[in-house]
């Protein structure tokens, strides 16, 4: 082997053919490491020793003829080669992942499984769809039913621990990283509870102004904090000072809205987004005596965006199944 000008071994042919020596294992512990950001978290990812992982990415750099990885302190970072080798290695492990799960389904051992997330808080309706549409489109597939909050990068998928999942897509995970993809399947808002005195309550519509005045019940943030900080930035473009207050009774909807029916100053319930956009709300029991009663913010300012997050590291026959899916709640 001819040292190469910068310093790395090339194993290139003269007709730049692929890297003598490449096995799947080192595009696997490439994509570990670049994912995992160090080598310890690699290491313990592919339950391999640190050293072992390091020497085999050495190894893969010396094949390939050119750094991968800048190492530093604080992790590693990818080169521009680097950068370009990961795309190219999850194409490569999708496509040999894949293939492997058919000829196991055509030699009758195994099934397509897929981990799926679903997050707290979201309209019951709209789970319940999901999960009926997910198996009509792809009944072969056994599918792994995850609850758990998810955070803005959806990181459950990003470190492997889930395929799939049903959230919030709020402003900050519009851009997804990669290997994530989404597709919006509707725009929901939330009910609105208003004491049934107050002026709005005639025609069941409340300007965003008026209501940014009011004493607004919603919460807690942690049960869905994307949802609840831009609703709150929202309401604070027409009343700076404004904040939500946590409810004394968060998981009874009657008892708070009795609660506030009884405040000193106008109090508004707000719940988390639940109705489809345009859906009009609708009186029920949980009123507390009529003293509260649903109303509609006007033009629909305070909306959520569900969507459907999957990894396109998954073969590609899961990938249009999850399509499909959306596609089919979305219409």
């Amino acid at each position: 082997m001819e040292k190469a000008e910068n310093g790395w071994n090339s194993s290139l042919d003269s007709d730049n053919s692929a890297p003598q020596g490449v096995e799947l294992r080192h595009l696997r512990y490439f994509v570990a490491v670049a994912e995992a950001g160090t080598f310890t978290h690699a290491a313990e990812r592919m339950y391999v020793a640190q050293p072992t992982l390091s020497q085999q990415i050495r190894r893969l750099e010396e094949f390939v003829g050119t750094p991968l990885l800048q190492r530093r302190r604080e992790g590693v970072r990818l080169t521009e080669a680097g950068i370009v080798l990961l795309e190219e290695s999850r194409a490569v492990l999708s496509l040999v992942d894949h293939g492997v799960s058919r000829t196991r389904q055509v030699a009758g051992l195994g099934r397509s499984h897929l981990r799926f997330v679903v997050q707290p808080q979201l309209p019951p309706a709209l789970a319940a769809e999901t999960v009926s549409r997910l198996r009509s489109v792809a009944p072969e597939v056994d599918v792994i039913w995850l609850e758990a909050a998810l955070d803005a990068d959806f990181s459950s998928i990003l470190q492997r621990r889930a395929d799939a999942a049903l959230g919030w897509m709020g402003p900050s995970n519009r851009s997804l990283p990669k290997p994530l993809d989404a597709m919006d399947i509707g725009a929901f808002e939330p009910e609105i509870w208003i004491p049934a005195r107050h002026p709005a309550a005639a025609n069941g519509t409340i300007g965003l102004d008026e209501l940014a005045r009011m004493h607004i019940i919603h919460g807690p943030r942690h049960a869905d904090p994307g949802t609840y900080d831009t609703w709150r930035s929202v309401l604070r473009t027409r009343n700076p000072s404004f904040d939500f207050a946590d409810p004394p009774f968060r998981q009874s909807l009657p008892m708070t809205l009795a609660f506030a029916a009884t405040g000193s100053r106008p109090s508004a319930v707000l719940t988390g987004p639940c109705r489809p956009v345009g859906i009009a709300p609708q009186s029920t029991t949980d009123a507390g005596r009529n003293e509260m009663v649903p109303a509609h913010v006007e033009a629909s300012q305070l909306t959520a965006t569900a969507g459907l997050v999957w990894s396109t590291d998954l073969p590609r026959a899961l990938q249009q199944v999850l399509f499909d899916t959306a596609e089919k709640i979305a219409t």
